[in-house]
């Protein structure tokens, strides 16, 4: 279930031209996809190493872009003509300074690239989506793209949260808030009322296989259940990192012994989310939005 009455579809100016810098996941296809049913045909940049060569994106005006010459992304961009950019997907790497080709585009941006480098990745994203609008493209989120995929509140499937899963819920929110505001992951698991695994730099998927492995060599022997929470930062810079559950979140949390997995509503995406109701359901998991809790210092979301 998600939360289509609230957002209010992003309106293009007559003329525009969307680039989405596409990493993995299902993100990018949604967007381009959603784009061409509005008439709109985008320039997708394939980065490098992060897209399967299942993901359809070819089928779309497209380049593909090593990180290692990120110097050329805007005259690559200004060449097709773009005028609104997405930051769309998955990108797990960052750019090898070693590495990089030297150009007048790179070397305009050296000094922005090492701050960004320096920050964790909201404040690399941030300092990214500033150099971006600088020079002359507007940023814009999938969500105001796709705003059917922002989570709505409420449990999504067949099954609700029990008394004693709320417990975990708060506790793991409480977590996943703390580290947000550390700039350092999204999500975390508690089981018991008590915060046991946050995410690091491997992501929600490796925070699910960790617990996992917790339980089969008996670190959490005997604590049956646990919730998995993502949400935004403190201050997330919303039109680019946004956190995300698809059906293989549904699938690992299951597989970590987990009972269900909280989101932010209207902070948060579900991707697939019919698979993704259809694996809870089938599995025995909840999956519930969550009314957001307000954020002083946080970015609000168009139409949210």
């Amino acid at each position: 279930m998600t939360k289509t009455e609230d957002a209010a579809r992003f309106q293009l100016p007559p003329g525009s031209k969307v680039g989405i810098v596409a990493g993995g996941g299902s993100l990018p296809i949604e967007v381009a996809d959603t784009l061409k049913r509005q008439g709109l045909a985008p320039f997708v940049l394939i980065v490098e190493g992060e897209v399967g060569p299942d993901a359809g994106l070819d089928r779309y005006e497209h380049e593909t872009l090593a990180l290692e010459h990120v110097g050329s992304l805007t005259a690559t961009l200004k060449r097709h003509g773009v005028t609104h950019l997405v930051l769309a997907g998955e990108i797990r790497r960052r750019p090898r300074l070693s590495a990089m080709r030297l150009n007048f585009g790179l070397l305009s941006i050296v000094p922005l690239l090492l701050r960004a480098l320096a920050r964790g990745d909201d404040g690399l994203l941030k300092i990214l989506v500033r150099g971006i609008e600088a020079r002359g493209f507007q940023v814009v989120g999938a969500h105001e793209i796709v705003p059917d995929l922002l989570a709505s509140e409420g449990a999504f499937g067949k099954i609700a949260p029990k008394k004693s899963d709320w417990r975990d819920i708060e506790a793991a929110r409480a977590a996943a808030k703390a580290i947000g505001a550390l700039d350092i992951g999204q999500a975390a698991v508690a089981i018991g009322g008590r915060a046991v695994a946050l995410e690091g730099i491997e992501g929600t998927n490796g925070l699910l296989e960790r617990v996992k492995d917790l339980r089969g060599h008996g670190r959490l022997a005997g604590k049956a259940g646990g919730v998995l929470v993502k949400c935004a930062k403190p201050g997330q810079e919303v039109r680019a990192d946004l956190p995300s559950i698809g059906p293989q979140t549904v699938e690992l949390a299951h597989a970590a012994g987990l009972s269900g997995i909280a989101v932010e509503a209207g902070r948060s995406l579900v991707m697939e989310a019919g698979r993704v109701i259809e694996a809870a359901d089938r599995l025995g998991l909840f999956v519930i939005g969550l009314p957001a809790k307000d954020d002083v210092h946080g970015d609000r979301i168009h139409g949210a």
